[in-house]
């Protein structure tokens, strides 16, 4: 009786990464091992955990008005990005397969996913005692949400400071350039947390045209990379 569950939390925590990341691997024209794609991934799930850590830290250290506001705004989305990007950079940084302009992106989007897919689990899984109508429908919003919402904010995030952790080697001005791409990186998950705070109780229109806008400047990034590898 509990594996069945189990299962079904792991396949729709898996969906939505397995979908973005079928999309970005067919704009790779010169394809990564798949070993390498695991590690990453995998790093960025475990990447969870000292961000969560953190995160915990912070609720404790702060009074309430000011985590409601820090943590959605800047700190959590610091821990997250930060522990994201120190993962895959103790990885790929010296690795001969770090060998072109757009792996810096590659690279960091299976982070996001990896992370992505652990908040998936938590998620998801609290939605599996629900039952009836009510509850399939609430458990197919949450996962429309962690799509085209939680899941894809982790993908643009990673994907920016992959972008000029890339960006940073070509002028060889590599952490002058990976400072930019957190801050943005950091930026724009603050951002997008905000405004899921702050309009939840109205509707998904303006993080869902946030999150569209900047997903605009990420694809023009990966066409300016690998037009520079081409």
């Amino acid at each position: 009786m509990v594996i069945i569950p189990a299962l079904v939390i792991i396949a729709a925590a898996l969906t939505p990464a397995f979908i973005w990341l079928i999309f970005f691997l067919r704009e790779d024209e010169h394809p990564e091992p798949t070993s390498l794609l695991i590690k990453t991934f995998s790093m960025g799930m475990l990447a969870s955990i000292p961000a969560l850590t953190l995160q915990i830290l912070i609720q404790k250290m702060f009074p309430e008005p000011a985590v409601a506001y820090a943590s959605t705004v800047f700190l959590f989305a610091s821990a997250e990005e930060l522990f994201k990007f120190l993962g895959i950079y103790t990885i790929v940084n010296n690795n001969p397969d770090f060998d072109e302009p757009v792996d810096g992106m590659i690279y960091m989007v299976m982070a996001g996913l990896g992370f992505a897919t652990v908040e998936n689990i938590f998620v998801i899984g609290s939605l599996i005692g629900l039952s009836g109508v009510d509850g399939l429908v609430d458990a197919s919003q949450a996962l429309f949400m962690r799509l085209v919402g939680a899941t894809l904010l982790h993908v643009l995030a990673s994907a920016l400071i992959g972008y000029y952790w890339s960006k940073g080697i070509l002028k060889n001005e590599k952490w002058h350039f990976i400072i930019v791409g957190l801050v943005i990186a950091i930026l724009v998950h603050g951002t997008f947390n905000y405004l899921v705070r702050e309009f939840q109780d109205v509707n998904i229109f303006f993080p869902t045209v946030f999150l569209v806008g900047v997903s605009f400047f990420i694809f023009s990034d990966f066409e300016k990379l690998k037009d520079m590898q081409s």
